[in-house]
């Protein structure tokens, strides 16, 4: 089995950047429980989901290489994926969800590549394969719904943070990594739910990440599609979790029509969702999302796009009209009568004309942070961008020429034009002045000791968004996981256990047939009597093998765990009804 992937022209083209998240699956990692968990889950999943799944999901089962016997690799995946447009890497757990989505954007799956303990076989918090890898991977075989994932991505990624969401980030990462930790004391996961929990009373007005992160939720998630009458499942969290996804189709889950309003609904990761959205089709998945967009800064700008910017405290864009981008953390904006008429960045900043970085204005040239007036000049109804070079001669706008630029709202800039830069239109982007002071009322801005001033010229702000315009100007390869998630520390017993798996899978597999069955039976039940999954094992070998006797020895067995551990009870019943059902037919 290969440990990696090969590389493909989608992994290609990711930036560095993003390459970052990627991890070896380490395949070799997977036990021989794991490999019994995933074959458990896929077996009962494809089975039950086939009658309430959208078709695309057993299809897309095959079309994406997701077997069901054994975990899948991401070189097989990989090879696959790349016939449908599409690639997959293997991360840490949780990254974060701009980086999450920007992977979208480029046609890439992100697969959790641990999975769930046997204990959490039904849901856990954390990411890990099953959800991932048998979940997202077989229903972005639709070419519909992969470009609604794809054209999520690409908006999402802009989204704007808030500081409390890196908060939240990191406590859920925490969350789900202690959840899925084995041996972690009970109390420290309940201080752990406990955060999240305060975290999201204290979240303040909800970021665009915030809400565009419950649309994922509530679609690419938890999904359902069709009429109320019978509604299927699409998302990837219900197809994953065998035990929600047949809780969603009671009477107990509400079921609502899906529209802009999912933007505002909050959830709990920890918990079952008590409320379903369910889009008539995957077309009109885009179009919510094309409704959302267009409320974002990425689309509108303006003042509040300057506030959602200085509110994250992190690398963000503004575009101004002539289409230059500034990059940078916006630390402040003067505004007049509503609308922005002075920004400033705080540290390192590079200028940008369509996400190509500014020769001479990348970081080094503006390291301590830039500022600039937007807007019309004052008594002037033509904005500088839409000055001819004629008029910007009457204006006393030209190279070598003392001027003082008086701004609607109050900013004045006086000094001598050294030179402008113009875009590929001809308007002119950048004016660059020496011996320049930057005023507002009687506040310096900029003074001429600081050297040459540069103003970005633009009557407004129309983008505002996250990360920078080109992301070759800065260096972006700093992400550091606060936590990585836990690998477990095996015990001899632990060990044994893992060994008498792997001779039931070796057994089922032809690749020992002269392993005694009975023998490890008879290990499981005086060393190990609470474990219940390697039971089902047996009694699917015996029933195959036709020896009803041991079939019967195993029955009562089972029947002894689930008088001891009653939550466990279903899941021994259903494995029991897989078996014999696939027996029948």
């Amino acid at each position: 089995m290969q440990t990696g992937y090969q590389s493909n022209p989608l992994l290609d083209r990711l930036p560095k950047h993003l390459k970052q998240f990627i991890k070896p699956q380490n395949y070799d990692d997977y036990t021989p429980i794991n490999q019994a968990v995933w074959r458990y889950v896929m077996r009962k999943n494809v089975d039950y989901l086939s009658k309430v799944a959208h078709r695309s999901y057993v299809e897309g089962l095959q079309k994406t290489g997701i077997s069901i016997d054994q975990i899948p690799s991401m070189y097989g995946m990989n090879r696959i994926l790349q016939d449908i447009g599409w690639a997959a890497v293997a991360v840490d757990g949780f990254i974060p969800p701009n980086a999450f989505m920007e992977f979208q954007a480029y046609n890439v799956l992100v697969i959790a590549s641990d999975i769930r303990q046997l204990d959490n076989i039904e849901y856990t918090p954390a990411p890990d394969i099953i959800h991932e890898g048998a979940g997202h991977a077989p229903i972005i075989a639709n070419p519909e719904y992969a470009e609604y994932l794809r054209r999520f991505g690409e908006i999402g990624c802009k989204a704007i943070s808030s500081a409390k969401d890196y908060e939240m980030y990191e406590a859920i990462r925490h969350l789900s990594i202690v959840k899925e930790a084995d041996g972690v004391p009970i109390a420290e996961i309940e201080e752990a739910e406990k955060r999240v929990e305060e975290l999201q009373q204290d979240m303040g007005e909800p970021s665009e990440m915030s809400l565009i992160r419950n649309l994922h939720w509530w679609t690419v998630e938890y999904g359902l599609i069709g009429t109320f009458d019978a509604p299927k499942i699409y998302g990837a969290g219900l197809l994953s979790s065998i035990g929600e996804s047949k809780w969603c189709m009671t009477n107990e889950v509400k079921k609502v029509p899906y529209n802009i309003q999912a933007t505002y609904q909050d959830f709990d990761i920890t918990k079952p969702q008590p409320q379903l959205f369910i889009t008539p089709d995957f077309a009109y998945l885009s179009l919510i999302l094309e409704e959302f967009a267009n409320k974002m800064a990425l689309r509108k700008g303006g003042l509040s796009g300057f506030e959602k910017l200085i509110n994250s405290n992190a690398l963000g864009t503004v575009e101004l009209s002539t289409g230059i981008q500034i990059s940078g953390v916006f630390s402040e904006v003067i505004e007049y009568e509503g609308k922005p008429i002075y920004f400033q960045t705080s540290s390192e900043t590079a200028l940008s004309y369509r996400d190509k970085e500014l020769v001479g204005h990348g970081i080094k040239q503006h390291p301590q942070g830039f500022g600039s007036p937007i807007g019309k000049l004052k008594g002037i109804n033509l904005a500088i961008e839409d000055m001819s070079p004629r008029d910007l001669k009457a204006y006393n706008i030209y190279e070598g020429h003392n001027v003082v630029l008086e701004f609607e709202g109050g900013v004045t800039v006086s000094g001598t034009i050294i030179t402008g830069t113009r875009n590929l239109m001809g308007k002119i982007i950048l004016i660059s002045f020496d011996n320049c002071t930057v005023k507002y009322e009687d506040e310096v801005l900029f003074e001429p000791s600081w050297g040459v001033y540069n103003l970005a010229v633009g009557k407004e702000a129309i983008s505002a968004y996250s990360g920078p315009a080109d992301i070759n100007s800065f260096d972006l390869i700093t992400h550091r996981q606060t936590e990585e998630t836990k690998k477990q520390v095996k015990s001899e017993e632990t060990k044994k256990l893992e060994a008498l798996y792997l001779q039931v899978r070796e057994y089922r597999d032809g690749k020992n047939k002269t392993i005694s069955r009975h023998k490890v039976f008879e290990q499981l039940q005086g060393f190990y009597p609470e474990d219940w999954l390697l039971s089902v094992e047996l009694y699917e070998l015996a029933k195959t093998n036709g020896d009803d006797d041991f079939a019967t020895e195993i029955l009562q067995h089972l029947e002894k765990v689930k008088r001891d551990r009653p939550k466990v009870g279903h899941l021994i019943d259903d494995g029991i009804s897989l078996v014999d059902e696939a027996l029948v037919k």
